[in-house]
């Protein structure tokens, strides 16, 4: 009796796209892990929802602690990625910081599933952070981005003397950290939808209003 016809397929996919069929189960993970965190997530659960098997995921990444750390590493990859595609070199520094702090709060708002990883490994105390090989240098261009935009921001005389770019990096992922991560409760506490586009929209603006009134010159804010 053959293979299923299903079954072959699924194999031939497997054996044509390891590097696609990783990426899913690590797309996969990151969503379970985000929902029930490291010791609620489940290998078989995961496997079930993706184009792969349980016995591939161990072959992939050991067990699940590695499976953590490669989504860990996968969502840092991701928002980092999209940092070094923004063209913002051309951009006069005042400009090139605001479209910065709108793409930070935009990925963040769009990928929760990253705002709850980066929260349960605070609750690990970035133990399996510090396991990663990679997750440091990724992070590394974050605040290489910012020392740029500051250092031209200096030198047209824009900006404040004196700040850190790590500081400024914190603040602005601060806002947008706190947009996501606090949410829920923060609606269910006041009685108003935080999470409504109005709101989203209006809490955007002022999120680059006020890291540019932290960042620039009193005398050149004008019309920020």
């Amino acid at each position: 009796m053959g293979t299923p016809v299903s079954t072959a397929k699924t194999k031939s996919t497997r054996t044509q796209d390891p590097e696609g069929t990783r990426q899913n189960i690590i797309e996969v993970a990151a969503q379970e892990f985000a929902l029930n965190g490291l010791a609620g997530a489940r290998i078989d659960e995961i496997a079930a929802k993706t184009r792969s098997s349980k016995r591939m995921i161990y072959y992939y990444f050991g067990d699940k602690e590695g499976l953590y750390i490669s989504a860990l590493e996968n969502a840092y990859a991701q928002v980092r990625d999209g940092e070094a595609k923004l063209d913002v070199e051309g951009l006069p520094p005042i400009e090139a910081l605001r479209k910065l702090v709108e793409f930070t709060f935009d990925h963040h708002r769009q990928h929760e599933e990253f705002i709850r990883m980066v929260m349960i490994e605070n609750i690990h105390g970035a133990a399996y952070l510090e396991r990663s090989g990679v997750i440091r240098d990724l992070n590394v261009t974050a605040i290489g981005h910012i020392e740029a935009i500051y250092a031209k921001g200096l030198a047209d005389g824009l900006f404040r003397p004196g700040l850190d770019p790590l500081e400024v990096h914190w603040q602005i992922s601060a806002l947008c950290f706190f947009n996501v991560s606090n949410r829920a409760t923060f609606s269910k506490i006041f009685g108003k939808d935080v999470g409504a586009p109005a709101v989203q929209e209006s809490l955007r603006r002022h999120t680059v209003e006020m890291v540019l009134r932290f960042v620039v010159r009193d005398e050149k804010l004008g019309g920020i």
